[in-house]
């Protein structure tokens, strides 16, 4: 066994620091600000899934090959995408997640899962950065409560009892490294009350043998006009026949998406590996 995969077990968490490079980095917080300019009715805490269907550039960073090789490690080389979320904390008012277990959301079966957390911004302990209770992830998925007493991303939490915040540890990252954690594991980050901006991506790969029951959440989520959901996408390897429908990887238009790094290429390259629709 790995050191990571060691780690991992014991305590359901680990870090990868210095996983993508600064330009990449760079054009994901560009990234931050064109969804902002065109959702200006959202929080900037708030830019998730539902969002990246049709957009290429998401697709492209989530499908990098230097995450998907860390994904690789926790749940072999068929991968898929479940959910992908851009948890951006404005300075002075950025928005805590509170206590949580986050498959006591998703609606998976089984729950083999692993998210992969990329931190855009430095993720420090004075702009809110993620922290975890190590070894809780070997608790059971306990039901979520309503908590709506302070704003919070999640306006949710987990019961109290579940919680030893004498336990917590900070997840402290510089722009391009990356965190990887369990769906079980209890965690949260404080508000961002700093100066600095704060902004991550949350990334939840799934095995191809994963089941997205959409049907559970047809009430909460909307699905694509092909019934499909938003963000489910087949990233590396082979899919299991009659699991998931994934969404084509999307065609660039320089009239609809956010220039990046091969854009030029990208639609040439989607026809190659046989991608797109």
């Amino acid at each position: 066994m790995t050191d990571v995969r060691k780690q991992y077990e014991t305590e359901g968490y680990v870090l990868f620091p210095d996983v993508l490079d600064a330009d990449l980095i760079r054009e994901a917080s560009e990234h931050v600000a064109w969804l902002q300019a065109r959702h200006p009715d959202l929080r900037p805490e708030q830019l998730g899934h539902t969002l990246m269907t049709e957009d290429p550039f998401w697709v492209r960073l989530v499908s990098d090959d230097r995450l998907l090789d860390i994904a690789e490690q926790f749940i072999g080389p068929n991968i898929a995408l479940f959910a992908s979320h851009y948890i951006c904390k404005p300075p002075h008012d950025g928005q805590p997640v509170l206590w949580h277990q986050d498959g006591s959301y998703w609606p998976l079966e089984p729950m083999e899962v692993i998210t992969l957390w990329l931190a855009v911004d430095d993720s420090l302990p004075e702009n809110g950065c993620m922290r975890v209770i190590p070894g809780t992830h070997r608790m059971e998925l306990q039901q979520m409560h309503p908590s709506t007493s302070v704003a919070n991303v999640l306006k949710s939490e987990i019961d109290p009892r579940f919680v030893d915040e004498s336990k917590a540890v900070d997840l402290v990252l510089r722009a391009g490294g990356v965190s990887v954690h369990h769906p079980n594991i209890v965690h949260g980050s404080n508000a961002n009350r700093s100066a600095r901006r704060r902004c991550g991506l949350t990334i939840r790969y799934i095995p191809t043998t994963t089941r997205i029951l959409i049907d559970t959440m047809a009430d909460r989520y909307a699905l694509t006009p092909e019934g499909r959901w938003p963000s489910a996408f087949l990233l590396r390897g082979r899919a299991v026949p009659g699991v998931n429908d994934y969404n084509p990887w999307p065609r660039y238009d320089p009239e609809r998406h956010m220039p990046f790094r091969g854009c030029e290429r990208w639609n040439e390259r989607l026809s190659a590996i046989g991608m797109s629709s």
